[in-house]
């Protein structure tokens, strides 16, 4: 107990200093506003989904509360989650503080999802090289949404489209394009048809250009004064890098399977105890990622079922019928899994091949060395022994008794053959502790 204390007092000040910026959840209070001018910088480099939607929410708060100029958002993503989009553009068109999107680097882009949140702020802009557009929703493995999901969802987002564009005095009939005929632009392309209002080449040059503008901001006129005010970055908390690591589909799964398969190992050989131990941790975060993401409860419910199969069909001998049983439940409930009325995400079929495949090959591997061994010929008590050779050691009287070496130990044995010392033998039977033993049959 002394050791662990002092090691965290050792690593106290290393966990401190690894502390990332102070961040402000929405209410809280965060300290003394910041000095006039200044500019809070928020990087969103990857999927929509809720983490980036939490951290986005939690920067405008303590951009509110430090009151900045304003909030810039540097953005470049290739789509995401449509609900989390929906909570991005609410949070972004009741921003109590002005909110630039940048689209940048340079190589950018705002696709999908990206389209609405660019849309979404007061003022929208875009770094040379970069684009926009291509709003059609899709599943999260690409492919299109298939049925009667299909024109439900592009209904709906390009009636969000629409909205957001008409909020904010953008081309509405753009708007809608992009998400019917999934167009996407270039910056020049997005300026000159009134997409976005500007292109800056750095962060340095959009608040020099930002310098003067008026917007609208909960009723009132809002004149910014950003040409000269400090930049400071507000980073992602720990436990939203995390979440944004594991809040995609594909991830998430991934993490589920690996834990089911390392509690898998742990259950058919007891004792190993890292499979059990990293399967339990894979379950832990899969069940992070699940609990943000839109899941069907009986996909999910299936995929236990048929791990609990593919577990029993090592320890009962079904000759594979729970075996099969298990796989089937496995891939319905993978299907199954994200498949919800207002869900576009999915698993990669692809992905869920390659997990059955493996998982089937895996507890085929399993249940073939386990019948082998039910087969293998025992090699302790009396089974072992039978068949086992040793040597004489000392003839007793009677002669057909005979002290036999056998095992690394010495046994009493009978015989019905005439045997001298030296002799090897080969074990008959077992009685009691009493070996019978004959000369071994030749060859």
């Amino acid at each position: 107990m002394r050791r662990c204390l002092a090691l965290l007092v050792l690593a106290a000040p290393v966990l401190l200093g690894a502390t990332p910026a102070p961040t402000a959840a929405p209410g809280a209070a965060v300290g003394a506003p910041a000095e006039p001018g200044q500019v809070l910088l928020l990087v969103v480099d990857g999927m929509i989904n809720p983490a980036s939607a939490d951290y986005i929410r939690e920067g405008l708060a303590a951009g509110a509360e430090r009151g900045v100029a304003a909030v810039v958002i540097q953005l470049d993503t290739p789509g995401g989650l449509l609900e989390s989009t929906k909570v991005i553009v609410k949070d972004l068109l009741g921003s109590p503080v002005p909110v630039v999107v940048y689209v940048a680097p340079r190589g950018g882009g705002a696709a999908s999802a990206g389209v609405f949140v660019t849309m979404a702020a007061n003022i929208a802009a875009m770094a040379p090289g970069t684009n926009i557009g291509a709003a059609h929703p899709v599943e999260a493995g690409g492919e299109n949404i298939g049925g009667d999901m299909r024109e439900k969802v592009e209904n709906f987002a390009a009636s969000l489209g629409r909205t957001v564009a008409q909020q904010r005095g953008r081309n509405v009939e753009w708007a809608e394009k992009a998400v019917r005929d999934s167009v996407s632009i270039t910056e020049r392309e997005a300026v000159q048809q009134h997409v976005v209002d500007l292109i800056a080449d750095s962060v340095d040059d959009l608040l020099i250009k930002l310098q003067g503008r008026t917007v609208e901001i909960q009723g009132r006129t809002v004149t910014l004064n950003t040409a000269h005010a400090a930049v400071q970055r507000y980073d992602m908390r720990l436990r939203q890098r995390v979440l944004d690591l594991i809040a995609n589909p594909n991830v998430a799964y991934l993490l589920m399977m690996a834990g089911l398969l390392g509690l898998y190992v742990e259950f058919t050989s007891p004792g190993v105890v890292f499979p059990g131990v990293a399967g339990a941790i894979c379950l832990l975060l899969a069940a992070a990622a699940l609990q943000v993401l839109p899941i069907n409860y009986s996909g999910l419910g299936l995929i236990g079922l048929g791990a609990a199969l593919l577990v029993a069909e090592a320890f009962l001998p079904s000759f594979g019928i729970i075996g099969v049983g298990g796989l089937v439940a496995f891939v319905l409930g993978s299907l199954l899994l994200f498949d919800t009325p207002d869900s576009t995400i999915r698993v990669d079929r692809g992905l869920i091949a390659g997990m059955a495949l493996t998982l089937g090959t895996f507890t085929a591997i399993v249940g073939w060395l386990v019948v082998r061994s039910q087969r293998r010929r025992s090699s302790v008590g009396a089974e072992g022994m039978i068949g086992e050779r040793g040597e004489v050691r000392r003839v007793l009287v009677p002669a057909q008794r005979v002290k036999v070496f056998v095992h690394g130990e010495y046994w009493d044995a009978e015989t019905d053959e005439a045997l001298d010392v030296g002799d090897t033998v080969e074990v008959a039977a077992m009685q009691g502790l009493r070996l019978r033993v004959r000369r071994p049959a030749a060859g």
